[in-house]
């Protein structure tokens, strides 16, 4: 990974809360509440909201989904790296103009999506197409060759049809 961008804040590491877990879930959480809860970002113009059901422990399901991982909704698991990273997603909505960040729609199942790819920093915001409004959805680090190529194929297919986009 390159040096992060001077808009980048810096990781929010567990180690400074001396491996104590519920001290640092509250310090990530509150991080977030204030990037998508106090006050709103938007994109392009257009309103985020969040995907609060199902609350686990007081928390949004739009917060579990960027710091956890899993295939399956009752399974995921908290992972460490999505965690230091909770004050990214913001950042990275804001500077999506930036030319570091690669900007494209596609389609996953029946939804519309926008991926936001810090491609430097192997960092992958999604948000999802609503009625009206976008719900940030997920937000990772993408380190395997074979997805980051599988992206970079996805970017390229679709600024090459949406020149204007």
């Amino acid at each position: 990974m390159d040096e992060l961008p001077d808009w980048l804040p810096p990781l929010v590491l567990f180690s400074d809360y001396d491996g104590n877990w519920e001290r640092y879930l509250d310090a990530i959480y509150n991080y977030f509440k204030q990037d998508f809860i106090n006050n709103r970002p938007s994109f392009r113009g257009r309103r985020l909201g969040l995907k609060k059901h199902p609350l686990e422990k007081g928390k949004e399901a739009t917060f579990w989904h960027f710091i956890q991982e899993g295939p399956n909704e009752d399974d995921r698991i908290p992972d460490i790296r999505r965690c230091e990273r909770i004050r990214w997603p913001r950042p990275v909505i804001e500077n999506e103009d930036k030319p570091v960040i690669k900007v494209w729609e596609n389609k996953r199942k029946n939804d519309k999506r926008i991926l936001l790819w810090l491609e430097r920093q192997e960092y992958l915001v999604v948000l999802a197409e609503r009625k009206g409004y976008l719900l940030p959805w997920t937000a990772y680090l993408v380190t395997e060759e074979h997805r980051k190529k599988k992206l970079q194929r996805e970017y390229e297919t679709f600024k090459n049809a949406n020149a204007a986009f």
